[in-house]
């Protein structure tokens, strides 16, 4: 296993290659399973089998997943990609190859190295499963300012074994080596567990001799600012704080915590106040006061008393806080130069006051005025991120999540450490109108100590000749003014020194950045046009630098076969990026014949799955202890897919009856009352109704009631009917089928019989299994988050994140005959609306098909 980093003006381009040969003589998984930054984005995906390449190729997300639900009807998978911790995400693919057989995996992705806290930062995730033979890290840094200070280390190694990494730098080039022998990286000597497991970490920063470092490549610039020897502007903050009882316990106590560490931080000169709300607004003093030692022992005895205070009223909060500044800067001349801030710190959505967040978000806008920066911090998991970012954005700030753990008041203290000293305000870069024909942002509210800003650009045809920069900014005791050139020489100088690749990165380095702020323009726009518009634009840019965004896919196509897609890479929805432990579709693999299969190792905790009544369908999740739960509504006579294992060649389909009065329009109720249980592979059908179970192998079987009682075996697998109660069907290395039969008194006026079904050890199908149930086997992950009242005061709404998507979701609960054919038992369920929409891959029309064999 390889890591190769390759950084050129802090743009950064990882290759991870793997491979891996099967000494083995039966066929075996091999899995590839590394962790990437968030921030990043995947640019290409190679597999190759025994010398058969495997590309990936970037297609429009919508039209992708499209011609992907249409390969997994014909049986192909898909692994997953998930949250890994607060700054990565998972990337996972498995495949199946024959003895002798060779596999190697190679992922190409790329990030805009962003500087913090006066470093930038390289952190590769070291996760092998076993011992590597051959491993190696190399990161090869060239910085055309030249490198004034590397570093690296390894969360895993001890202060002995950091000596095992290589690393130098000299001029404009820096290098980091690390190849662990075994013996290095087994934690014992007669062990064969990996040492190899956590952050491999490389910061470094650049000289910064002059404020201008313009760079131009062809068509192409970026600029790079991050001037020193500027003094620290006085600040004017104001610290909005939500009060409300859901902070009680951890979270105030940390709140508390990293308030008081930010107090013994301020500095003599700035001036600060508190906002407190909860469900009414309490500010600590009517104007913003002067860090002097008694105001500050005051602040610090006002943090550590305050009471909690019932609901959550951030429109108020928020707008007092404002207030508060936009009142001192009026009343004072002297504040009017300092640098103002609101950080506003919530743990959930509001409750009373102004609860509209579109509302809310106008206020706040109109109230700020463009006049400084808000940044909102979401501590915990029921905030309403979107929310929060989208309002920061529109008014210069930036939101953050606050993870729920030990750590929360170091991450509270570290978020007021990166905007402590701000060293210029309303900063802006200028270029000739004539030279540029597009532009990212070129304007900032607030350029803090240990930052960058980075402005990127593409020139007309003539525009690189005389090409300038002009920057300006207000700072602590005179304006910023300066003028920027290129030095053509020194290009052509440094373009020979590194080669082609200077030039690819510039040039990549603005359509990353590009479509990084259209994604954030899209966040905070305010009409479903200006939506398109941007994301038209970002789907362009995605689609031409080959980048897997929020917007575009990674299809694994079969070499020669375009059409004949293996795979789907995904980059998660803008609005599921900021949620932490999602779980999205990604790469699956192509499995070869069943016999050539090993034996399966056991799966995930078995669950069960079912589909009963109206039809209800129940997903339980052990790995969550919850359930998920949905309902289809079609007419009487439509036909459904239900389980599809192309490799077990077992199918499940039912078709669905209505009640008895169901054509006059009053009763709209359907149930299964036919199954169609077949194991291709082994010439077996079952045709099971309320009435009659018929068994078939080539010819019409045997038939059967509802009243016998029976156990055959026939084929491999094993029938029990229980008289009037339920049907068992235990397949073979397979999956176990209970239908359970309902009996309605036959008087009835509106009901009669039908049938319900359920899975049992899911597990033992295959991955490549499908369906409106089977494709709940394969493991899934979702979150749910601010639950809130619903209509039914007994049965509260909340949010769901799962499959890329943001649901509205209900608790309920649904009966489960599976046990007990006549009571049933409760299980609680978030229950999805519109046909499990969002939660089903595809619509559920997609299920339907002609006929139940």
């Amino acid at each position: 296993m390889k890591v190769n980093c390759r950084v050129t003006s802090r743009f950064a381009n990882y290759v991870i290659t793997s491979q891996a040969i099967n000494h083995g003589s039966t066929a075996k998984e091999i899995i590839f399973d590394v962790e990437i930054p968030k921030t990043a984005y995947i640019s290409n995906f190679l597999l190759t089998v025994d010398g058969v390449p495997y590309p990936g190729n970037i297609k429009d997300k919508v039209i992708a997943w499209k011609q992907y639900r249409k390969a997994v009807v014909r049986g192909e998978t898909a692994g997953l990609v998930r949250a890994s911790g607060r700054k990565m995400e998972k990337f996972n693919i498995a495949v199946n190859i024959g003895a002798g057989s060779k596999v190697s995996f190679e992922l190409t992705y790329e990030e805009l190295l962003k500087r913090h806290l006066g470093k930038y930062e390289i952190v590769i995730k070291v996760k092998p499963r076993h011992l590597v033979k051959q491993f190696e890290i190399e990161a090869d840094i060239f910085e055309p300012q030249e490198i004034s200070m590397l570093d690296a280390q390894a969360s895993f190694l001890s202060g002995d074994m950091t000596q095992f990494i290589e690393k130098s730098f000299s001029g404009k080039k820096g290098r980091v080596y690390f190849n662990p022998t075994i013996d290095q990286q087994q934690t014992c000597p007669t062990c064969t567990k990996s040492l190899l497991d956590g952050d491999f970490t490389i910061k470094y920063d650049v000289k910064r001799d002059t404020v201008c470092d313009l760079q131009v490549v062809n068509k192409y610039f970026a600029q790079f600012f991050a001037p020193k020897n500027l003094k620290n502007m006085v600040k004017n903050v104001v610290f909005v704080i939500d009060i409300s009882g859901s902070m009680a316990g951890q979270k105030i106590k940390q709140t508390r915590q990293a308030l008081l560490k930010i107090l013994d931080d301020i500095k003599p000169d700035d001036y600060f106040n508190f906002i407190l709300f909860g469900g009414r607004v309490r500010a600590w003093k009517n104007s913003l006061i002067q860090a002097t030692a008694a105001n500050l022992q005051e602040a610090r005895v006002f943090v550590q008393t305050f009471n909690l205070a019932g609901a959550t009223n951030l429109n108020s909060g928020l707008l007092e806080g404002i207030n508060i500044l936009n009142k001192a800067h009026e009343v004072d001349p002297r504040l009017r130069n300092n640098a103002p801030i609101v950080i506003m710190l919530t743990d959930g959505e509001p409750t009373v006051g102004e609860t509209n967040l579109t509302q809310i978000r106008m206020n706040v806008k109109n109230a700020v005025q463009g006049k400084f920066p808000l940044y909102s911090l979401g501590f915990g998991e029921n905030v309403d991120f979107n929310f929060l970012e989208a309002m920061s954005l529109e008014n210069d700030g930036a939101a953050r999540r606050i993870y729920r753990d030990n750590d929360a008041a170091e991450q509270l203290q570290g978020f007021y450490e990166e905007v402590a000293n701000p060293l210029l305000k309303d900063v802006e870069f200028q270029y000739p109108k004539a030279s540029i024909q597009a532009l990212t942002e070129n304007r900032v509210k607030q350029f803090y100590d240990g930052s960058e800003i980075v402005v990127a650009g593409q020139l007309t045809d003539g525009g690189k000749k005389g090409f300038k920069a002009d920057v300006t900014g207000r700072g602590a005791s005179q304006d910023l003014v300066t003028t920027c050139s290129v030095d053509e020489e020194e290009m052509e100088k440094i373009l020979r020194e590194r080669g082609h690749m200077f030039e690819q990165h510039i040039e990549r380095l603005w359509a990353y950045l590009t479509i990084q702020q259209l994604l954030e323009k899209r966040t905070k726009a305010n009409s479903e046009k200006e939506v398109n518009d941007l994301s038209a634009k970002a789907l362009e840019l995605s689609l031409k630098y080959k980048f897997v965004t929020p917007l575009t896919s990674m299809v694994i196509t079969k070499p020669g076969d375009p059409d004949d897609q293996l795979a789907i890479a995904d980059k998660p929805g803008e609005e599921v990026l900021k949620k932490p432990r999602r779980t999205m579709l990604l790469p699956a693999h192509q499995q070869p014949p069943a016999s050539r299969l090993p034996p399966r190792p056991q799966g995930p905790p078995s669950h069960v799955t079912g589909v009963d009544g109206d039809p209800h369908f129940i997903i339980q999740v052990p790995e969550k202890d919850d359930a998920v739960c949905f309902n289809i509504n079609e007419e009487p006579g439509v036909v459904m897919s239900l389980i599809q294992d192309p490799d077990t060649g077992i199918t499940v389909n039912g078709q669905l009856i209505g009640d008895k009065n169901h054509g006059n329009g009053k009763n709209k109720n359907t149930y299964f009352g036919r199954l169609g249980i077949m194991n291709q592979k082994m010439g077996f059908t079952l045709e099971v109704t309320p009435q009659n179970i018929t068994l078939r192998s080539g010819m019409k079987g045997p038939v059967f009631s509802w009243l016998d009682q029976v156990t055959l075996r026939q084929q491999g697998v094993t029938v029990t009917i229980i008289p009037t109660r339920k049907l068992m069907v235990s397949m073979d290395d397979g999956a176990t089928m209970v239908v359970v039969l309902h009996h309605v008194w036959k008087k009835h006026p509106v009901h009669q019989d039908f049938l319900g079904l359920y899975t049992v050890d899911s597990h033992k199908m295959s991955p490549r299994t499908h369906g409106l149930l089977g494709q709940f086997f394969h493991p899934f992950d979702f979150e749910v988050f601010d639950v809130r009242p619903g209509s039914d005061p007994k049965k509260p709404d909340a949010t769901m994140l799962v499959k890329n998507h943001r649901l509205v979701v209900t608790r309920g609960s649904q009966k489960d005959y599976r046990k007990d054919p006549w009571l049933g038992s409760d299980v609680s369920c978030w229950f999805v609306h519109n046909n499990g929409d969002g939660l089903i891959d595809g619509i559920h029309t997609d299920y339907i098909i002609p006929s139940i064999f």
